[in-house]
């Protein structure tokens, strides 16, 4: 289980990263929820680079992530907007799949919203498209958009 100052600091960064138009923040019960199983947990990055714990108060990104036999899924990733284009995300993502290499798992998988421009990390860091749901998510306004299913090999 995740500490609570742990879990304020991931909550600053959830809601500041994720426009309520796309409806894919997750409350905080939902994220405690999810910490409180032993196969999920959360990575989070300063707005130095570093792992978050020597300079707390800066956080600026997280993932959250779930483990399963021989794999892990890419649940959330946030960079606080004032932290963007500094390379955090990808440092993160990278971070993720080096941790989910050691913990076991052969493959990592994302899901993401069609046309969301993080795709473009993703693809440059080996994810490769795997399937589609249609009208997966919706937005506030009732518009649906399709969801696309990354995956990526840790196996060299």
């Amino acid at each position: 289980m995740m500490a609570h100052d742990s879990l304020d600091r991931l909550m600053r960064v959830m809601e500041a990263s994720f426009d309520p138009y796309w409806r894919e923040a997750w409350t905080r019960a939902q994220v405690a929820s999810s910490l409180s199983l032993s196969n999920t947990r959360a990575l989070m990055i300063d707005c130095e680079g570093g792992d978050g714990t020597r300079t707390p108060s800066r956080v600026a990104g997280f993932v959250l992530a779930r483990r399963a036999p021989g794999e892990e899924e890419l649940l959330l990733i946030a960079v606080s907007p004032e932290f963007r284009n500094r390379g955090l995300g990808r440092r993160l993502l990278r971070q993720f799949n080096r941790s989910a290499k050691v913990l076991g798992a052969e493959k990592v998988f994302l899901e993401m919203r069609a046309g969301n421009p993080a795709e473009t990390l993703y693809r440059s860091e080996g994810y490769e498209p795997i399937g589609r749901r249609r009208d997966y998510y919706t937005a506030v306004d009732g518009a649906t958009f399709d969801a696309v299913t990354f995956a990526k090999s840790l196996i060299e």
